[in-house]
């Protein structure tokens, strides 16, 4: 057994004194739970279509063993490296893209992917998280008066060029979670409240105008407001599979609702957990991304340096928004809209982007020397053994 000492300096050594191993361990357990899951309604869904049984399953554990290096890689990184990797990956996802809208193929009215040979590429999944670093970059720069740039005026530029090309896929899922993430590190920034009120005011109309221009956005909120004005029949068998799951589920592999569901391995996929592992493993899941999103924010909370808190905040607010419109969705809760559950859907691009997001996130919440959190995790126990010592005196 390797064991790595405090003066250890070397650079993994360094990584797991200074990692939020809580944050680490919490994150690993939700890869492995998505990996269960991947096994449980995958073959149904490539059985269905045609495909060899395990065809997703094996593509999900290609993806993984890199997923998991690239999070481990990405922490290691300095707050500085870890501004300059989001700027490369926003530019870069920014440019495929604007390539998807022009040689992309067009998937259910909608252009989202490029393809490589025999993969896949959805850049929208890349340019969220380099987008909520380099936003908060610009904010952190707009509230420091010496620095004279104008980040908040940047940051808003860099949200509407993001907005309009995802509206053009189109792909209101990802505008929907990019607008909030970016409204959320607008309102930690410090922005004044007339701000806020304009904003929401501009996120209403804003949906009010996709409602009466876009057919299938208003059909979803249509059939979401009123089931019988459309067909509802993947949430109505997705709620179906709650119901028959009940506390403690049918037992793996014995659910029956992933044959039929289309998206069973996908959007679907915490339905297929509650029917066949029951209400008590999708409260887990639950509970696991929200110990993440808490203790980011948790972990930040004493940093000196706005940037990093900024980031940091913004990356959990962007994984806990993009669960809880596919938990919302899952449970009737919010009108259907495609959106992967984090680490536990499948999906090629949504895994390593998400890998990249959350190594950035382990990255910006270590410990460093000299930071306020690092001062305060230092001097707490300190001052508690003295208080021990004084009373054992």
């Amino acid at each position: 057994m390797i064991r790595l000492a405090r003066t250890d300096k070397s650079a993994i050594a360094q990584w797991w004194w200074t990692v939020d191993r809580w944050t680490f361990a919490a994150l690993i357990l939700l890869l492995g739970l998505g990996t269960v899951m991947s096994l449980a309604a995958s073959p149904a869904v490539a059985t269905r279509i045609g495909l060899e049984p395990y065809h997703f399953f094996y593509r999900h554990l290609i993806y993984l063993v890199p997923a998991l290096l690239i999070m481990f890689g990405v922490s290691l990184l300095s707050p500085r490296g870890v501004r300059r990797l989001a700027t490369l990956i926003f530019a870069g996802a920014l440019v495929l893209m604007v390539a998807t809208l022009l040689i992309g193929p067009e998937i259910k009215g909608a252009t989202r992917w490029l393809y490589v040979g025999p993969f896949s590429l959805q850049p929208s999944e890349f340019a969220k998280a380099g987008f909520v670093v380099v936003c908060a970059w610009m904010f952190a720069e707009g509230s420091n008066r010496e620095s004279g740039m104008p980040g908040n005026t940047i940051a808003a530029a860099l949200w509407i060029a993001t907005i309009g090309i995802l509206v053009m896929q189109p792909d209101f899922g990802q505008a929907l979670l990019v607008t909030g993430t970016w409204g959320a590190l607008f309102f930690l920034a410090g922005i004044p409240w007339v701000w806020i009120v304009l904003l929401a005011s501009l996120a209403v109309a804003g949906a009010y105008g996709a409602y009466i221009m876009m057919p299938h956005v208003a059909s979803r909120i249509d059939r979401f407001l009123d089931p019988a004005s459309g067909d509802t029949y993947q949430i109505d068998t997705a709620l179906d599979a709650f119901s028959r799951g009940g506390f403690l589920g049918m037992g793996p592999g014995e659910g029956t609702i992933k044959r039929v569901l289309p998206d069973a391995h996908t959007d679907y996929i915490y339905a297929v957990t509650a029917e066949e592992f029951g209400a008590l493993m999708c409260l887990l899941v639950l509970a696991i991304f929200g110990f993440v999103v808490l203790r980011s924010f948790a972990r930040v909370m004493g940093e000196t340096d706005k940037f990093v808190q900024l980031s940091a905040c913004g990356l959990a607010v962007l994984f806990g928004v993009q669960s809880i419109i596919n938990l919302g969705v899952n449970l009737n809760l919010l009108p259907a809209k495609g959106m992967t559950l984090p680490f536990v859907s499948y999906g090629g691009s949504s895994l390593i982007a998400l890998a990249i997001s959350m190594g950035m996130l382990l990255s910006l919440t270590r410990r460093r020397v000299g930071s306020q959190a690092a001062l305060t995790a230092r001097i707490i126990p300190g001052l508690r053994q003295a208080r021990l010592a004084g009373g054992v005196a």
